[in-house]
């Protein structure tokens, strides 16, 4: 599983935790979040976040 970071305000996005409060079970893949989302601190679309290399 990854990790995808908000390069404007660092908020991370870990897939194999998901995010419940929004929906996303643990394990749901980046690639199916909603193209639409927007990051929870700073609204920014997903075109703002980056692969975190492990």
């Amino acid at each position: 599983m990854n990790q995808y970071l908000c390069v404007v305000c660092g908020w991370l996005y870990d897939e194999a935790a998901g995010w419940p409060e929004e929906g996303f079970a643990p394990g749901t893949r980046w690639a199916d979040v909603p193209d639409d989302w927007r990051c929870p601190e700073c609204g920014v679309g997903k075109a703002d976040f980056v692969l975190c290399e492990a």
